[in-house]
């Protein structure tokens, strides 16, 4: 019979601990991002957002009371969106890089057979041809956080192109890859993944003519709906 070395169990036990010690630093490489940034990002959200204190658990800002209600009847932000945008990005709370006239013409408000959109251009959010956000366009983003927390719809995160070929990718690729930029940085700012969802359309939604240059900037985007049907 042979002999059993008591010690063998060692030999498992450091398999085991070297597989543990993979595992974590995988956990980590997937969740590292710039802690400046999220810092920023999050004393935004606990300061003039609204985030729920302990004072003031379940309050919510009146200005945001204000867009939730009026996202359950989006045929109605037409007569409100210069109101709205001002409530949800206002001045003093703007990255530098962003101004008010550059805001006015990359971030709309459009109303969908399934909700309520807020369009959001590559010009605010990407490089051109690119799908990793600016900084500017994170601290945009989180404004929209205490907005999504509070309304009781869903939330669907979609990427578009304009018709021209790409240079690196494929538009249905690109889209995709922009939608999930923003979708990661929603969640990473607090957003539950059971609210989003996340597509990319590529050329095949266009919101404006093709053939001229403004119309092919608007058409690059990235529309976070509001869903008030199903």
């Amino acid at each position: 019979m042979a002999k059993v070395d008591p010690n063998g169990w060692l030999v498992t036990f450091s398999d085991l601990i070297t597989l543990l010690l993979t595992f974590f630093v995988l956990l980590l490489s997937m969740s590292s991002m710039d802690r400046k940034v999220v810092s920023e990002s999050m004393t935004l959200l606990g300061g003039d957002l609204g985030f729920a204190s302990r004072k003031s658990a379940g309050r919510l800002p009146s200005k945001y009371e204000f867009v939730v209600e009026l996202l359950q009847r989006p045929w109605e932000f037409r007569n409100h969106e210069e109101r709205i945008r001002d409530l949800l990005f206002p001045d003093d709370l703007l990255p530098k890089e962003v101004s008010r006239s550059t805001l006015e013409e990359t971030v709309k408000f459009l109303e969908r057979p399934e909700g309520l959109a807020i369009l959001l251009t590559e010009e605010l959010l990407f490089p051109l041809g690119g799908h990793a956000l600016e900084e500017p366009a994170k601290s945009i983003l989180a404004r929209l956080v205490p907005l999504i927390l509070a309304a009781p719809n869903d939330v669907n995160v979609s990427g578009h192109a304009d018709s021209l070929p790409g240079t690196t990718m494929d538009n249905d690729t690109l889209s995709a890859l922009r939608g999930m930029a923003v979708l990661e940085w929603l969640l990473k700012l607090g957003v539950p993944d059971a609210k989003l969802s996340v597509s990319g359309y590529g050329q095949r939604m266009p919101v404006a003519d093709n053939a001229t240059p403004e119309g092919r900037a608007l058409n690059r985007r990235v529309e976070i709906l509001f869903k008030t049907s199903l």
